[in-house]
């Protein structure tokens, strides 16, 4: 599989610490021959670099999920929001970008990590929690990345992906992979000690320890709630130890991927400005539902109203970039941070949890407002209008069908994170106004896709293992539903 040829000469951005000069000396002409070797933080920050602007990226060729989720709609280049993938798009690009550049990283972090030699100025003991900590964070970065392959594809290959020994690896079945996926959650979190309180100054959590703790119960509780429908003890089992170990509640302990500024933008200031293209504009379904709600967030989604109120553009068509709305200033700023963790989408999912009748500490209501207060702070939106906001008879929780009221205010808060509202809207299937897409190519029956097919470049590399994984899931189609997708 290209994939796993890839990855063994990837190149990182922590090879720059390697500099070139002139020396004529004879031991230097010896030393120059070894193998250089990189610190483990090297892999680990571009690792997470990666991570986070493909999870961040609206570039059509990348990542579609502003268009599955009606958030955006394009201009001149529109194939993609037809779901026409036939060109290669997102599922090469974001198959390539997980494994190669974030795996791939975390593959040779793990390496450095046990090349490492303990300082003379650190005892055993602490080397050996300093070590078990670094490879916990490490285990952690490739579980999350691990979650999205699986929740993108379905059944993707696993437990020989990483392996050079298998460079055509099996595809793995998409629920065992999710088993395996919480187990290693928990052995992680019992292999993080908080009394070496930093591992590595990585960039996403610098390192805390007690923040990779908040991250492990979070990407628990993740994984937990989408199997609420398939697997309801495993679940339950998982959100409530989550929840009991202590997750990501308040916007201070939000997982934020802050990009430095002229070394790795915001991808989607990238997209929108940095390129000086306007291939994007605002959808018409999210600009109109914010104008019906009354939604003080329009302001900050949202720029460029036409004739006095924000005009959104339609999915599938070219349209034209002067007469429609844009996505918002603060959305397209060069530092604007990526989140992989926030505190809106935690207390949406305990919400859930709540109103499924799980232990986690509160009620559905009050974790649904919660999540929507959490949503207007991040914005720096006034007290007095989130109360206002929230007497709104159609935004008040409805306990008779909570997954409408929880599914239509996920898909609101998260506007600029598309995959959580993507996997969101296939779990409870709302807002039930976005499943009718008339331009979507055939292929997706004038629905949003609920997968993405697998590489082309599978196919012909790793066919035999592709044929497979075809066979296993019911076909390589955009309509063929995920495991725990079952409703």
């Amino acid at each position: 599989m290209i994939m796993k040829k890839i990855i063994l000469f990837t190149i990182t951005a922590s090879m720059l610490i390697i500099t070139s000069c002139v020396n004529d000396s004879e031991d230097f002409n010896k030393e120059r021959k070894k193998p250089y070797s990189a610190p483990a933080v090297g892999f680990v920050n571009f690792a997470e670099v990666n991570l986070a602007t493909q999870m961040a990226t609206p570039l059509r060729s990348s990542n579609v999920c502003r268009y599955f989720q009606h958030y955006y709609a394009a201009t001149t280049y529109y194939e993609e929001s037809r779901f026409n993938f036939t060109g290669g798009g997102m599922p090469e690009t974001h198959w390539t970008e997980l494994y190669r550049d974030v795996l791939g990283n975390l593959v040779s972090a793990i390496k450095a990590v046990n090349d490492e030699s303990k300082p003379i100025t650190i005892v055993q003991a602490d080397w050996d929690i300093l070590k078990k900590n670094k490879l916990a964070v490490i285990d952690l970065l490739q579980v999350y990345t691990f979650h999205v392959l699986v929740d993108t594809y379905g059944n993707v290959p696993y437990f020989e992906a990483l392996d050079p020994d298998w460079p055509l690896p099996k595809y793995d079945d998409a629920a065992t992979i999710y088993e395996d996926l919480l187990r290693r959650v928990d052995e992680d979190l019992a292999m993080l000690d908080i009394s070496q309180p930093e591992v590595f100054a990585e960039h996403l959590l610098g390192g805390n320890v007690a923040g990779w703790i908040r991250f492990a119960n979070s990407l628990k509780l993740k994984l937990g709630i989408n199997l609420v429908d398939v697997n309801p003890a495993l679940a339950q089992k998982a959100i409530e130890e989550a929840y009991n170990g202590g997750v990501v509640l308040d916007g201070s302990d939000n997982i934020i991927f802050r990009f430095v500024v002229e070394v790795h933008n915001n991808p989607v200031y990238s997209s929108l400005v940095g390129n000086g293209r306007n291939d994007y504009v605002v959808e018409e379904t999210i600009v109109n539902k914010l104008y019906d709600l009354n939604d003080p967030r329009q302001d900050i989604y949202f720029k460029d109203k036409v004739g006095g109120v924000y005009v959104g553009g339609i999915l599938g068509i070219g349209n034209d970039h002067p007469t429609c709305s844009h996505v918002g200033t603060v959305l397209i700023q060069k530092d604007t941070p990526s989140y992989l963790f926030d505190s809106a989408e935690i207390n949406f999912y305990l919400a859930e949890a709540a109103a499924r009748g799980f232990s986690v500490g509160d009620t559905a209501e009050s974790y649904y407002t919660k999540a929507i207060t959490e949503s207007f702070k991040q914005w720096g939106i006034p007290d007095a209008e989130i109360t206002t906001y929230l007497t709104n008879p159609a935004v008040q929780y409805s306990s008779t069908n909570w997954k409408e009221s929880i599914g239509e205010q996920v898909w609101i808060a998260m506007f600029n994170r598309p995959f959580e509202s993507w996997t969101s809207y296939r779990r409870l299937d709302y807002p039930s106004y976005i499943t009718n897409t008339p331009n979507a190519i055939a292929a997706a029956q004038s629905k949003v896709p609920v997968r993405v097919t697998y590489p082309v470049t599978e196919q012909t590399v790793n066919g035999a293992s592709w044929r497979d994984a075809r066979d296993a899931i019911g076909g390589d189609e955009l309509t063929v539903r995920l495991f725990w997708d079952v409703n």
